[in-house]
C-alpha cells in the first residue's frame, strides 16, 4: 500500500521537473541523486529525508514549500 503524502510529493517533484523540462537524469545529477533514488521517489515508493528534499528544491530552483503546496 502506498504512502498518500509520499506519493503526492513525488507527484509534485514530477510535476515541477517536467515543467522545468529536466529529465530524471538531469535533476538526478542536479540534486547528487541517482535516477532510480529519484524515480522511487516520484512514484511515492521512498520516504524521503528533509535533506534530500532540500536538494531536489535546491535543483528545481524552489522552495521546500513549492514542493509540499504544488497544485497540479
Amino acid at each position: 500500500m502506498k504512502d498518500e503524502l509520499l506519493f503526492k510529493i513525488g507527484q509534485s517533484i514530477r510535476y515541477l521537473r517536467l515543467k522545468k523540462d529536466y529529465s530524471q537524469e538531469e535533476l538526478g545529477f542536479r540534486a547528487d541523486l541517482s535516477t532510480n533514488a529519484l524515480s522511487a521517489i516520484e512514484r511515492g515508493n521512498y520516504n524521503i529525508r528533509i535533506k534530500t528534499l532540500y536538494k531536489i528544491a535546491e535543483a528545481l530552483n524552489v522552495n521546500i514549500e513549492d514542493i509540499l503546496n504544488c497544485k497540479f
